[in-house]
């Protein structure tokens, strides 16, 4: 691996094998963890329109929309008409609810052995540094 000092090249680098990290654990599951990270929004957030979930996952509606339509494939979620017939809102299914408490094991184990990797402090850091670039 080339040693480089750009800030962009080493964040995509990371972030390329925490995903990859994050998606073997996941790997048993048919989700990545994209799909679990927005399975997990939608639960939080409880039946969002595709506007609000977009912005709080901090992704532009057309990747969010590619990646719902997989979902929705899936039967994981459902989209239905909102209030105004211009707004769509998401709805986690009961098998993404299912989907999604099945792969939690998974995830946790994935994150607790990176947390071990990092030490508390520096993980502490790393999300403070994150926050302050996003």
């Amino acid at each position: 691996m080339l040693a480089s000092q750009c800030l962009c090249t080493n964040l995509r680098r990371a972030a390329r094998g925490v995903s990859r990290h994050y998606d073997g654990a996941l790997d048993g599951f048919g989700i990545n963890v994209a799909q679990y990270s927005l399975l997990c929004n939608l639960q939080r957030l409880d039946q969002p329109s595709i506007s609000s979930l977009a912005d709080a996952m901090g992704l532009d509606r057309s990747t969010l929309g590619r990646n719902l339509r997989v979902l929705e494939g899936e039967g994981l979620v459902q989209m239905v008409e909102g209030d105004d017939l211009r707004n769509r809102l998401v709805l986690l299914t009961e098998s993404g609810n299912e989907r999604l408490a099945a792969a939690l094991p998974a995830w946790e184990a994935a994150q607790q052995k990176l947390i071990d990797k990092l030490g508390a402090e520096k993980r502490e850091t790393l999300l403070a540094l994150l926050d302050e670039l996003a």
